[in-house]
């Protein structure tokens, strides 16, 4: 790997994983939402396509240029399966029999994986003992953000929870092996719209077998609205933010946008339908925050860049 990329997150990058937080944490609502009108792989062929469409739009618009080559395509694909089609149709299939809040304690697993798969693949993102504490204290504090009452899930419904788990790892093997994007001088845009539009070669195979689409009755308005929100916001939008901070902050920083989702739909919650913040709430907000300090490390001395 490419041992002159900078892994300090700067104010800008830290702005961007908010933001990308946003996107995703709302995206285990939506799969709720559009799974009470379509079956898991449509809504994922859907969201993939509709992602698709947008960005070769914006590619089109701004003239970021197009990927050229074989090798690109291949590497692309990789990133196809293991950050879009593979953790896309595990969490969609693993949401039907859980619900979304334990899946997100599930996929808060993702930044402890990636930091031991960044450790072992990597040369500039080594784990180190405040690192992992960082991360186990941001699992603890996503758990306890969400509540016990998910907790109390945790057990049955084993299959749906492994396939989650899943894609857990699929989104941290994907992290770390996106990073190869950060040499190449290539738009996040066009990074992007490659990706999710090979993503969308892979699935519609598997909704052809499955779903059988065309049998299927037509779907509700809410069920439609979220497919495009999944599309536009969660898949679109998101992936060009990724694919930006994968470059310049590294997988392991990455994937902390899995603690700060949880916080970013409670704060939504709070700010904009008035919700009451309690205090398992602060109290696993205080664990995040705490862990994010601990892997950023600045605080307690480890110089920005280094692991």
């Amino acid at each position: 790997m490419n041992g002159k990329t900078s892994l300090r997150m700067t104010p800008m990058e830290w702005g961007l994983l908010v933001i990308l937080s946003v996107l995703w944490g709302g995206a285990f609502f939506l799969i709720e939402v559009a799974l009470r009108g379509l079956p898991p792989f449509t809504i994922m062929v859907f969201r993939v396509a509709g992602a698709a469409l947008f960005l070769w739009a914006i590619v089109l618009v701004l003239r970021t240029g197009l990927p050229r080559g074989w090798g690109l395509w291949g590497v692309l694909t990789i990133m196809a399966v293991f950050n879009s089609a593979l953790p896309f149709s595990l969490i969609g299939w693993g949401q039907v029999g859980i619900t979304g809040g334990l899946a997100s304690i599930l996929i808060s697993m993702t930044p402890l994986i990636a930091v031991i798969t960044a450790h072992f693949f990597t040369d500039d993102e080594h784990l180190t003992p405040l690192k992992g504490l960082g991360i186990l204290s941001g699992v603890v504090g996503a758990a306890v953000l969400i509540g016990p009452e998910f907790l109390r899930d945790i057990g049955s419904n084993v299959l749906s929870q492994l396939a989650v788990l899943g894609g857990a790892v699929s989104y941290s093997i994907a992290a770390v092996f996106g990073k190869r994007f950060g040499r190449k001088d290539m738009s996040p845009i066009s990074i992007a719209a490659g990706q999710v539009t090979m993503a969308v070669v892979l699935l519609v195979p598997f909704v052809l077998l499955f779903d059988r689409p065309w049998t299927l009755p037509f779907p509700g308005l809410d069920s439609v609205a979220a497919v495009a929100g999944l599309a536009l916001g969660s898949t679109g939008i998101a992936y060009v933010i990724y694919y930006r901070v994968l470059a310049s902050a590294g997988a392991t920083n990455l994937m902390l946008v899995n603690f700060l989702a949880p916080v970013s739909a409670l704060l939504l919650g709070i700010f904009i339908l008035g919700e009451t913040l309690t205090r398992e709430q602060v109290i696993g907000m205080a664990f995040i925050a705490l862990g994010l300090v601990m892997i950023d490390g600045r605080v307690f001395g480890r110089r920005p860049g280094k692991s």
